[in-house]
């Protein structure tokens, strides 16, 4: 099997593969999922004829929304794009989030959720954070401490608290590209209204 075209392909189709290199390493394995999340396959990150035909005849995925720079994230598939000025697909990764279960932490109980909406990069944490459900690496919180961090693991299906999980690989990366103030939207393969985003009005 030709890891390296397949790396290769994965890097032409925005997906977040990291050196093309003949190794089907961790970044590699997850952007093969990333990509079958988006094309509805069956999440194995195996790399196998059948995939890599389907790489080869695959175009770059599109965002729901391409009048700005921001951050999409897909629940119902589970996988982040960023997306550039222009509304291409920069970069896509998979992700892991809330799995709706009941929890309880620090005498709370709540469900693990997700917020649908449109908000906003408010801070940045460098390195690793102890969190109180945990540890995460370069988290990006975009509501109240809801972030997109990096985790040790992220499986194919919604498995977290709430956050958004993404590879540890990718998240030190991730937090130097994306700017405190980046819209960040959230959905369910529907965007949320626009009534009260201000960058509507841009």
């Amino acid at each position: 099997m030709d890891v390296r075209e397949a790396e290769q392909l994965l890097h032409d189709l925005g997906y977040w593969a990291g050196p093309v290199d003949g190794r089907m390493d961790e970044l590699s394995r997850h952007a093969l999922i990333a990509f079958q999340k988006v094309e509805g396959r069956e999440r194995t990150g195996r790399l196998t004829r059948d995939e890599l035909d389907a790489l080869r005849a695959a175009r770059r995925p599109q965002p729901r929304d391409k009048s700005y720079a921001h951050i999409e994230i897909d629940i119902e598939r589970q996988v982040l794009f960023v997306v550039g000025d222009g509304g291409e697909v920069a970069k896509v990764l998979p992700v892991s989030t809330g799995n709706g279960e009941e929890f309880t932490n620090e005498g709370w109980t709540r469900r693990a959720i997700t917020p649908t909406g449109r908000f906003k990069v408010h801070n940045k944490i460098k390195g690793w954070r102890k969190s109180p459900l945990g540890m995460i690496y370069y988290p990006v919180y975009f509501l109240s401490g809801i972030a997109i961090h990096g985790y040790s693991s992220v499986p194919v299906k919604a498995a977290s608290h709430g956050c958004v999980r993404i590879p540890l690989a990718a998240a030190k990366e991730f937090y130097e590209e994306i700017p405190e103030g980046m819209f960040v939207i959230v959905h369910k393969g529907q965007l949320p209204s626009r009534a009260h985003d201000p960058a509507a009005q841009r």
